[in-house]
């Protein structure tokens, strides 16, 4: 049984050819091993997507800061730094993450790029998007959007509910924060019963950003430290959520989930 990271640079060698016709896409991520962990011996790795235009990187520091709470949270063993790369790189199949974040507007993918995207996320991988910006409509939330159509012509951004697993996948979380409440709400593409794409328009990455002296970056508004301990929770939850798929709604946890819930 193969694993994730294995299927995915599988796809990347051309194995969608084969995909093309196959079975539904659930059973597909059955046969890729459950399609939610890493090879054993093999670190997390944060991808993020460099792309051309606007700003790919508004928050440098803050992959690092996740992952170290990913790290002391929880059993993953996660790199120390995160991984840029374009979307025309032959290793994007290498990692099953990626995130992509911006506050601009950004040229929009081509044709390739498109091809590329639409083949990693509705077979094999997942991609958290981060509007930087903090305010609703922004240059790059406009943009995203456009390209969440091209890459999903048959799917819309929808959102998601709070008993998605995405929200209980580590931590119980009730409430989607970062540096700015925009959106009280995650948006995302489901397909079947996974999410390969959610996105968040509050700055996760701006909540997470420390400097070269250890010192926050921005400042969380309006909860303050509150909602920063907040958006590491969610931001944990996201990357558990992208290794472990939906196990959080299997019907052995809902005992469990509403207890906790009360």
């Amino acid at each position: 049984m193969i694993t994730r990271r294995q299927f995915v640079r599988w796809l990347g060698l051309g194995g969608t050819s084969l995909l093309a016709w196959t079975c539904p896409r659930a059973s597909t991520r059955a046969e890729a091993g459950g399609f939610g962990q890493n090879e054993p011996s093999t670190p997390f790795v944060f991808a993020q997507v460099r792309y051309r235009g606007g700003d790919w990187d508004p928050h440098p520091s803050s992959a690092v800061e996740l992952l170290k709470e990913v790290e002391r949270r929880t059993s993953i063993e996660a790199s120390a730094q995160r991984h840029p790369l374009t979307l025309d790189d032959p290793d994007l199949f290498s990692y099953p993450f990626l995130y992509l974040a911006g506050a601009l507007d950004f040229a929009p993918f081509t044709e390739e790029e498109l091809v590329t995207l639409r083949r990693f996320l509705n077979f094999a991988g997942f991609m958290l998007v981060n509007d930087a910006s903090g305010y609703r409509s922004s240059p790059f939330d406009r943009r995203i959007r456009e390209e969440v159509k091209r890459i999903f012509p048959d799917q819309t951004l929808e959102r998601l509910p709070f008993d998605h697993a995405v929200f209980r996948s580590y931590y119980l979380v009730r409430t989607v924060t970062g540096r700015r409440l925009v959106n009280p709400s995650l948006e995302g593409v489901t397909i079947d019963d996974w999410t390969p794409l959610i996105y968040c328009q509050n700055d996760l990455g701006g909540a997470w950003e420390r400097d070269h002296l250890g010192r926050w970056v921005q400042e969380c508004m309006p909860g303050g430290e509150p909602q920063r301990f907040q958006s590491f929770m969610l931001g944990v939850n996201i990357v558990m959520y992208s290794l472990t798929e939906n196990y959080k709604k299997d019907k052995i946890h809902i005992p469990f989930i509403k207890r906790k819930l009360g």
